[in-house]
Order: C-alpha cells, then sequence, then structure tokens
C-alpha cells in the first residue's frame, strides 16, 4: 500500500471535524457522560450573571499577578491575557492512565532516538528515518554528534500536545522537546479554580498538580553532573523581561526556590559556570533553560547573541553542567521527524505505538505532494518548523486566495511542509458570552525525565478555541485555557 493510501485509511478512521465527540455529552445532546453528572448539575444551578462574574473575577486575578504573553511582530499591541475559561475539563483516572503510558513511551522513545542519531546513528543506517532529514535539519547540532547528555537524557521537561476524538481515542499532535511552555497556567489556572468555584471542588475528587514543581526540581537534581555536591546548585536562565514566556520563567524559579539569570548573571572559567552574586562567584551545577540553542552560547552559535554565555558550550560537553533539555533536542520538534514517530517506537521499544499519531502526508514525497495540492481545500497544510498555530492553512476554512498562496509555496519548497486532516478535536462546555457552548480543546500534559524515574503530573494545560467552530487552540491565535481535572475516583 502506498503512503498516501495508507495514510487515507487512518484517516477514515478519524472521523469528520464536524461531528466532533463531545467530551460532557457523548455523542448525544440531550444525555452527559457520568464524569460530567455534577458540572452539569453545577452549571444548571449557576446563573449565567454569576459566572460572568467569576470570569471577571479570573481576569482580575490574572492581571493583578502579571500572567500574560507577548505575541511576537506584534509590538504595538503590548501583553495580553489568556482567556480563562471557568468550566474544568475532566478527564477518568482510567482515561489518564492510558495516557500516562503512552506519554512515557513516546518521551523515552524521543530519548532514544536523540541518543541515536547524535551517537550510533542507528535509525539512520535502518531506513526508518531518511538520512537527508536529520543532516539538512538545522536544529541538528554538528557539535553535540558523538556526544551523549549527561546521565543519557535529553528531553527533561517535554510537552506532548493531544488531541481527542472518540470515548478512547487519543492522538498526538505535536512533540515539544526544545523550551516547552505553559506549565505556569496549568498550575495558576488550578489555584484560580479553587478560589472561583470551592463548592465544585467539594463534589470531587481531583489529582492534585501543585506537586509538579517539587517534581521539577527532583528531576534537575537528579540529572547534576557527577562528582556535583548532593544539593546542587541549579538556575533558570531565561532571554529576559521581553520574552513572551518571562511570567512563567519568573514564576519557576520562585516556585522552585532557584535563581532567575540572564546571560549577563553567568561566566565561564576553566570549562566550569559560575553565577555572579553579592558573596563572590557561585559554582552552577543545572541549567534549566529558556532559550534555544541558537541563542546559548555566542563562541559556537549565533555570535550577535547578547543573551546567552560565552564558553558554555565547552563546559556543558566538558561535563561540568547540565543543560535541560541538553543541546540539539529541538530536532525532534520538527513536524516531519514527528510523521515518523510510530516507526521510531517500534524501531527502539519493539512495541506497537500506545499513542497513534495523527495521520500524516510528507510533502516532500511526490507522491503525497500531489495528493496534498489536489485536496487543499480539505487539510491542515504545516512549516515543518512552525509553531504557535502560525505559518499553517486551514483548508475548510481558508480562502480561494489563501488556498492558492499556500499552493505557490508548496510547489516552491515541498521539503518545509506536512499536511494533515481535518480532526475532529473534542468538544468541552466554555463559558462564551451567549452562555455555555462546546469549544474544540486540546491537551498539553508536561513529562518530566531524570536519572531516576519519569514523573508526568496528572492533568495537563487544556487549551480552548474560543471562537465557535475554530479548531485553533493556540494563544496567540486567540485560544484561551481551561482547569484539566483528573478524577480519583
Amino acid at each position: 500500500m502506498s503512503t498516501v493510501s495508507a495514510v487515507r485509511k487512518v484517516c477514515w478512521t478519524i472521523g469528520d471535524a464536524m461531528n466532533s465527540f463531545d467530551e460532557m455529552h457523548g455523542q448525544g445532546p440531550q444525555s452527559v457522560r457520568g464524569l460530567y453528572d455534577k458540572v452539569k448539575s453545577w452549571l444548571d444551578q449557576t446563573p449565567s450573571e454569576t459566572m460572568a462574574a467569576r470570569r471577571a473575577q479570573a481576569e482580575l486575578f490574572f492581571r493583578r499577578i502579571g500572567i500574560t504573553f507577548a505575541v511576537y511582530g506584534e509590538a504595538e499591541a503590548g501583553e495580553r491575557l489568556i482567556p480563562f475559561d471557568l468550566i474544568p475539563r475532566i478527564i477518568s483516572r482510567s482515561e489518564w492512565n492510558l495516557l500516562e503510558r503512552g506519554l512515557k513511551q513516546r518521551v523515552a522513545t524521543l530519548n532514544a532516538f536523540l541518543s541515536d542519531i547524535y551517537g550510533q546513528q542507528s535509525c539512520l543506517k535502518a531506513g526508518i528515518v531518511p538520512a537527508d532529514l536529520i543532516y539538512t535539519n538545522p536544529q541538528y547540532r554538528l557539535e553535540m554528534v558523538g556526544r551523549q547528555a549527561p546521565h543519557g537524557v535529553w528531553v527533561h521537561i517535554a510537552g506532548v500536545d493531544i488531541v481527542r476524538t472518540g470515548e478512547r481515542d487519543f492522538y498526538v499532535l505535536e512533540d515539544n522537546a526544545r523550551t516547552p511552555s505553559g506549565v505556569s497556567y496549568m498550575l495558576e489556572n488550578r489555584e484560580v479554580m479553587m478560589r472561583l468555584a470551592p463548592e465544585l471542588f467539594a463534589n470531587h475528587h481531583v489529582a492534585p498538580v501543585e506537586t509538579y514543581t517539587d517534581a521539577l526540581l527532583a528531576t534537575l537534581r537528579s540529572v547534576a553532573p557527577r562528582g556535583a555536591e548532593a544539593d546542587p546548585t541549579i538556575v533558570l536562565l531565561t532571554p529576559g523581561r521581553y520574552n513572551s514566556a518571562f511570567y512563567e520563567h519568573t514564576f519557576l524559579a520562585d516556585k522552585l526556590g532557584i535563581e532567575l539569570v540572564e546571560g549577563s548573571d553567568l561566566f565561564v572559567r576553566d570549562d566550569k559556570v559560575y553565577m555572579r552574586t553579592t558573596v563572590g562567584p557561585q559554582r552552577v551545577d543545572v541549567i534549566y533553560r529558556r532559550l534555544d540553542d541558537e541563542f546559548i552560547d555566542p563562541l559556537v552559535f549565533n555570535p550577535s547573541s547578547m543573551l546567552g554565555v560565552a564558553g558554555l558550550m565547552s563546559a556543558y560537553l566538558a561535563g561540568n553542567v547540565t543543560l535541560a533539555n541538553a543541546v540539539g533536542t529541538g530536532i525532534s520538534d520538527d513536524k516531519a521527524v514527528y510523521s515518523y514517530m510510530p516507526d521510531l517506537v517500534r524501531f527502539y521499544t519493539g512495541d506497537e505505538p500506545i499513542l497513534q499519531n495523527v495521520p500524516t502526508w510528507r510533502c516532500r514525497e511526490p507522491e503525497a505532494l500531489s495528493y496534498v495540492l489536489d485536496h487543499l481545500d480539505e487539510l491542515v497544510v504545516k512549516e515543518v518548523g512552525g509553531s504557535g498555530g502560525y505559518g499553517m492553512l486551514i483548508g475548510p476554512t481558508s480562502s480561494k486566495d489563501e488556498i492558492e498562496m499556500f499552493r505557490a509555496k508548496l510547489r516552491h519548497a515541498p521539503d518545509q511542509f506536512i499536511a494533515q486532516p481535518t480532526l475532529a478535536l473534542s468538544t468541552c462546555p466554555t463559558f462564551v458570552d451567549q452562555g455555555v457552548a462546546p469549544r474544540h480543546v486540546d491537551l498539553r500534559p508536561f513529562v518530566l525525565t531524570g536519572s531516576d524515574e519519569v514523573r508526568i503530573t496528572p492533568g495537563g494545560l487544556s487549551r480552548v478555541a474560543l471562537r465557535e467552530g475554530s479548531l485553533v487552540v493556540n494563544s496567540s491565535q486567540g485560544g484561551g485555557t481551561k482547569d484539566t481535572w483528573v478524577l480519583e475516583a
């Protein structure tokens, strides 16, 4: 069977985007899934005016604590609040157990893949992944070839985007292994819900998410260089206050009890990293970095970078400091590489993937490109290196001019794009100006991999497309967030 035929066959099992699975009602508007019985009663008993007042309180809370984000390219717009929806998304313990097993398998595969492509390159020799896809990728860091990450862990913090299309049907939409963000919203959303809807919490046994920061700190400590002190010094390296996720950087540093530093706060001497302090230099063992490879060391990567630390790569390669995530992980975020993940799971684990990929056409392949060009009005087309909902075409909702523009892009540089079916993303009840209505959602759980164990906080960041009919949940494109409840019973 050809690649195109195989993808089409899988697509038929996913369904029509207009017939989405409703997580509260199932497939029938008159029914209510047992998980949502108490939520439905709460909604029926809470006047719209009360919900609107609570939404305004949530907005005020987020504004006071400064939980905002900036949109690149829109300096005049200033910083924005991400809209928060008061109606929680609920996941059963059995559903979460399935997701947890799949996430552990997925991230273990990502770590094996990264170790391999910078090491023995078995997956390339076996033809699992085309060699040119790796060698020509701008995120493939030659500096790491023949090197291994400390303790063999490349992806310490992963954010895996998951979409749902049915009762037990979950698909991985995207892997985020470079500098995944959003966990501060997961934590703050829970705090706001506990303040504004305590009566709803009282009726549910919800798994806690506030343990995430303890788990993250334990993970970072576990990957300190061998020979480091029992209580290693950990810092969070930020690009600075003009970064769109700066609030999260300050939030996490505060919760972890570690120093928030910029590149100018660190220096390298004798292949060791030190932090400038009021009492003199302090040796640094682990850097949780929130800036991309390109900027971390001007002596190795971008020479004009003012954000990184000169000599950092020398200290890293000497084994004197751990970077989380490791240098070179960005290649696993590539959407063309993503399309090979089911094969990579089988190759490295010998098992079938627990969480499937969304069926994907690789436009670099002539047969796939031909199919995509003939069906642009039906498909979602994405740049392989894109993120944040930018650089994509959603065929069914695009104008003829937009489709023709993408057609020209595809013909000019087909290897820069992949295409996927327009998924029937599940919907959750959401409070909008017109009242409670279904809106499409996705889920980003966070997976922490240390030298000792894998830790996954039950829940994650649920993002919601607030515009009716929209499938784009990214905050930069007008999406909002929800608290995600995993019920213990």
